[in-house]
């Protein structure tokens, strides 16, 4: 299989899908009374600590960095597992949701806490149901729609695409 469609794919989708968590995390913040100075710093401060949250607009573009960065990294393991286990590709909906669920778990439970973020990992009840569809729903599922067409387009006998229907 040719890698440079994969790697476009691991590209466009971990931006698209970084690009509407971002979203969603802004107009959470904005809700909340927050600016988007503020998100920015939160997520700088995986990095650098306490310390990001009193930056300028050099961490501000730390934290959009970093979380852009996050979101290629993420794409990656998807591309990555689903050129292994091409089952994933069959239904990739489902695949980008149960992914949505596992990046949502591991940057709460693993990331974060091994992270500088200088505050506790919470799980407050409407947050935690926001946050957790839009990692799957915005994040996920866009990664998963990428990849999925990548795979698909250069497997053209793969045992797990659905056949089409004669008549």
């Amino acid at each position: 299989m040719a890698k440079r469609p994969v790697l476009k794919a691991i590209v466009l989708g971990g931006l698209i899908g970084g690009a509407l968590d971002l979203l969603f995390a802004l107009s959470f913040a904005a809700a909340n009374g927050a600016s988007p100075e503020v998100v920015f710093h939160t997520i700088a401060s995986g990095l650098l600590g306490k310390a990001a949250l009193s930056g300028g607009s050099s961490i501000s573009a730390l934290g959009v960095a970093c979380h852009f960065g996050l979101s290629l990294i993420w794409a990656g393991l998807f591309a990555a597992v689903a050129c292994r286990f091409p089952g994933m590709v069959r239904w990739p909906l489902l695949a980008g949701i149960g992914f949505g669920v596992v990046v949502f778990l591991s940057m709460r439970l693993v990331v974060l806490p091994l992270s500088a973020y200088p505050r506790p990992v919470t799980f407050k009840p409407l947050a935690t149901v926001l946050d957790l569809l839009s990692h799957m729903l915005l994040f996920g599922t866009p990664i998963a729609l990428a990849v999925t067409r990548a795979v698909r387009a250069h497997r053209p006998n793969n045992p797990f695409e659905p056949k089409p229907l004669r008549g």
